[in-house]
């Protein structure tokens, strides 16, 4: 069985709602309101998003960090609907500090199944998300007062210094190409700097990978990267796929039914990859 088609069969199989009317818009070209559908039972009554729309945390309580996997969803499926997203963003004003920064999480996650990196670190204000949530605006398109609070922190916050973390390194440069501020010597000069950065694609560990950093051939941070960077990381994409045609996770989520839903979401993100690389 082919790449494309083991994965297919394993998000029919095992993935949640969400993920299955995702990978139909993407690579079946139904209607992305599908995806806006199964979207709206993750978005509480305060506009926010929660419901463990993120697997990592079984938490009801919105989050910053479901709102950004809701944007995420939604830019990926091509779908649009400004009142969802306006509605999430009247929420993030409502939780962000003064300078407009908000957390990942926060301790409504301690009462409920969370994995095990779901601790104090998420419930400080930073630039992961907020750079994020603020890029991920405008590729939808939405204005908010929010927004240009947020993003204003966000570029003062970047060019006194780049962040140490991967995880926020990405979210930094998803702001710094929707702000025009685009550094490749000054980005490249700090990758080596980064934990949980993964450049090696023979390390079998956790981390953040040149892929993630320029996920399609037309992303303006490709040029970081060697091709034979990128060539190598394709490769190990590929043969990381299981025999049950999805792809494994690198971290322990809270329990069985997390770890298939973050499956699905791993394994369509994986198929979009190598479909954009053309290797599929």
């Amino acid at each position: 069985m082919d790449i494309f088609t083991a994965g297919r069969d394993f998000v029919r199989r095992d993935a949640r709602v969400l993920e299955r009317r995702l990978f139909t818009a993407i690579f079946e070209g139904a209607d992305p309101q599908g995806v806006v559908d199964a979207l709206r039972g993750f978005q509480n009554a305060d506009g926010g998003f929660g419901q463990g729309l993120e697997p990592d945390k079984r938490c009801p309580d919105s989050l910053p960090l479901d709102v950004e996997v809701a944007f995420d969803t939604l830019i990926a499926a091509g779908a649009r609907d400004e009142e969802m997203v306006r509605r999430a963003t009247d929420w993030l004003a409502q939780v962000a500090n003064a300078d407009g920064a908000v957390p990942l999480c926060g301790p409504a996650v301690e009462g409920y199944p969370r994995a095990d990196h779901m601790t104090e670190w998420t419930y400080k204000p930073d630039l992961n998300p907020t750079a994020g949530l603020v890029a991920r605006l405008y590729q939808l398109e939405v204005e908010h007062p929010w927004r240009d609070k947020a993003g204003a922190w966000a570029a003062a916050e970047l060019a006194k210094s780049l962040p140490e973390d991967a995880h926020a390194m990405h979210e930094a440069l998803e702001f710094l190409e929707h702000s025009g501020d685009v550094d490749l010597d000054r980005i490249r000069d700090w990758l080596p700097k980064l934990t949980n950065y993964r450049a090696d694609a023979a390390d079998p560990t956790y981390g953040v990978t040149p892929l993630q950093f320029a996920p399609t051939p037309d992303s303006v941070w490709k040029q970081l990267f060697t091709d034979a960077q990128l060539e190598a990381h394709l490769d190990r994409l590929i043969a990381d796929q299981q025999d049950d045609g999805g792809w494994a996770l690198t971290w322990q989520p809270p329990g069985p039914a997390a770890t298939l839903e973050y499956r699905g979401i791993v394994t369509v993100g994986a198929l979009r990859t190598l479909k954009a690389y053309n290797r599929l």
